[in-house]
């Protein structure tokens, strides 16, 4: 399967419903306000959603941190939202780093900034945690 193939279904959702949300809401508001609206829209949209997940990364089987993740979509999609009027460049490094220490493989990073943008990320080679 192609890497951008992944999850392709759910992310098309995921980011129909996150245009839903700029559409109704425009530019302008925070974080936390963008997220709580797209998790009642993707709930809507009949996906299993959670908020401010912490995630346990493991190092050799042993506990090593905790993660905190914007939204997780069912179980499968790592949502990072952001809502500053630039997209700071550690926003992407940010996603990577999420989902290479969780067991999801697919991450959106979904920008409410003056011009909606999304990235899809995808770590199709997830390393043998041992």
């Amino acid at each position: 399967m192609r890497n951008e193939l992944l999850e392709a279904e759910r992310v098309e959702s995921i980011v129909a419903g996150f245009f839903h949300v700029y559409n109704y809401y425009g530019f302008g508001l925070s974080e936390s306000v963008y997220a709580g609206a797209l998790a009642l829209e993707l709930a809507d949209r009949g996906h299993a959603v959670v908020r401010e997940v912490s995630v346990e990364v493991m190092y050799k089987g042993r506990h090593a941190a905790w993660q905190r993740l914007d939204i997780v979509v069912d179980e499968r999609v790592i949502v990072e939202v952001k809502a500053a009027e630039k997209l700071h460049p550690a926003a992407w490094p940010q996603l990577l780093a999420y989902v290479r220490a969780s067991t999801m493989q697919v991450g959106l990073l979904l920008h409410f900034g003056p011009s909606p943008k999304f990235q899809k990320l995808v770590d199709s080679v997830k390393r043998v945690r041992n």
